[in-house]
């Protein structure tokens, strides 16, 4: 019975790190990447690249909210280290690295996005000008 339940906080022991880590995992990755990276693929026109611009900055705003929350747990465990015993210092540590990885993801999508909007804008123009020389070249008919 001991060997039992002994197996079993164990492996609810093993469930709660697996648990913990995973927001660490996830944070290297933007946000709905799968969904994103099917739609740069796929991105021709300018609405396409405007949408994905969009799609990028929402994602970069979802893990800015994400910092906000993991600085404030920071600056609780940092406050109240007491209650955590010798946890408190490997709680910090992870704390800090998430924060991190937030950052930079905010920068990599914040970064795809003005790429894309750079590239709306020039397909913009070049729909513009192609626009523009439209009647010209009819008019030769």
């Amino acid at each position: 019975m001991k060997k039992n339940l002994a197996n079993l906080m164990a492996a609810l022991s093993m469930a709660g790190l697996l648990a913990s880590l995973s927001p660490f995992v996830m944070a290297s990755e933007p946000v709905e990447a799968a969904v994103i990276r099917v739609a740069a693929e796929g991105a021709t026109t300018q609405g396409d690249h405007d949408a994905l611009a969009k799609l990028y900055e929402d994602a970069a705003t979802e893990l800015q909210a994400k910092v906000a929350e993991k600085k404030e747990l920071l600056e609780h465990y940092e406050d109240k280290s007491y209650l955590y015993g010798r946890r408190a210092q490997d709680l910090q540590s992870h704390t800090h690295a998430l924060i991190r990885n937030y950052e930079k993801s905010v920068r990599k999508n914040l970064q795809a996005a003005a790429m894309h909007r750079q590239i709306a804008g020039r397909l913009k123009e070049n729909h513009a000008s192609a626009e523009a020389s439209m009647p010209e070249a009819l008019s030769g008919l």
